[in-house]
């Protein structure tokens, strides 16, 4: 951030205003000040820890002090004036509004995580993307991902630090805040087709999180951005990963666009539609008569891949008693699930009454 924005706002303002007015960065050190001999020196009155706990404006005997907005949790800038009264206090306040504005619109210009924030929040049409990568000197086609980052149960603000340490490459890859839980990545590949470095990456943030700040995250991954243009899509891919992943993969931490196969299909549709196609499936009983013992058994079955044999094995059942506990099934729902075709549609209606389930917030 150029000192030369704060110095403009106040050779604006000075006019108007009866004391010194100015700016300090984290260590007390002037950038910007309406008393030109004071710039570079550091004023002794001000402590960074005052501004602790959430407190936005301290007065000291000779100052009052405005923390200025910042993108992570530590005060990166303050404005100050002359005076410790109720004058100087209001002063002080239209002051940070001033700079707030003035540090907004020169980040929004001139500063490439901003503009990677503004694409994928759709804060920017598409033809402008190509005249503000060219402003920024971006290159527009190179391979990204973005992998969006929450942090579930416990949350801590300071992530998002902890996360950029991680990419010390600020042109080139970029640590977003979204919101308290939420910071996204945008990294760019080497080359389109790598896989292992992503999910290298996603396991990194995750441990770095977890033995730093005791954080548990879900990551959901996109799939490649060939364009700039492509990001605010992408991001939507890893909003969906972690809330299909959250349906269908509730076991996985990191979920990955690509390998959501049918959960992804079965997300995106409407909820009438579901309930027809189950309806239909289970015309004679509904899924809800089956137990919870029978639907282990049904999803051993399938995760051994329809094999009687080896399924009976790793439930510590006789072959036998599995094919009558099919025969079961086979009766109570007109389903064989030792038919392929009938497999595949018990499966996928098993899918969407987990997907309803999860919209009433029921445990399947």
């Amino acid at each position: 951030m150029s000192s030369k924005i704060f110095q403009n706002v106040i050779i604006q303002m000075k006019d108007s205003v009866d004391r010194t007015i100015g700016v300090v960065d984290e260590q007390g050190f002037v950038v910007a000040s309406s008393e030109l001999a004071v710039i570079g020196s550091r004023l002794d009155d001000f402590r960074i820890y005052d501004f602790e706990n959430g407190e936005r404006t301290v007065v000291t005997p000779g100052r009052t002090y405005c923390a200025l907005n910042s993108d992570s949790s530590k005060i990166d800038y303050a404005a100050f004036v002359e005076g410790c009264d109720s004058v100087s206090k209001t002063i002080c306040a239209i002051e940070a509004v001033a700079f707030n504005e003035a540090k907004n619109s020169y980040e929004e210009k001139h500063n490439k995580a901003a503009f990677i924030k503004n694409i994928i929040s759709d804060n920017i049409l598409p033809g402008d993307v190509y005249v503000r990568a060219k402003e920024l000197h971006f290159v527009t086609d190179e391979p990204r991902i973005v992998l969006l980052v929450r942090q579930t149960e416990n949350q801590d603000v300071t992530a998002v630090e902890v996360i950029q340490r991680l990419f010390p490459d600020r042109q080139r890859d970029f640590v977003l805040n979204i919101n308290e839980a939420d910071v996204v990545v945008v990294k760019t590949l080497p080359n389109a087709n790598c896989p292992e470095e992503v999910m290298k990456t996603a396991r990194n943030i995750e441990k770095v999180l977890h033995e730093e700040l005791g954080i548990k995250t879900v990551i959901g991954v996109s799939t490649n951005a060939r364009h700039l243009r492509e990001l605010a899509d992408r991001y939507k891919e890893a909003q969906v990963a972690i809330d299909v992943g959250k349906v269908f993969e509730s076991d996985k931490t990191i979920i990955n666009y690509e390998s959501l196969g049918l959960g992804r299909i079965i997300y995106q549709l409407p909820t009438t539609l579901c309930e027809m196609f189950l309806n239909e499936v289970f015309k004679k009983n509904p899924i809800e008569t089956l137990d919870e013992d029978t639907l282990e058994n049904i999803n051993r079955f399938f995760e051994n891949n329809l094999n009687v044999s080896e399924t009976s094995r790793k439930l510590y059942v006789h072959r036998n008693t599995l094919v009558y506990r099919l025969e079961k099934i086979k009766k109570i729902t007109g389903l064989d699930l030792r038919e392929f075709d009938h497999a595949i549609v018990f499966k996928v209606a098993m899918m969407v009454k987990m997907y309803l389930d999860s919209l009433n917030n029921v445990k399947f």
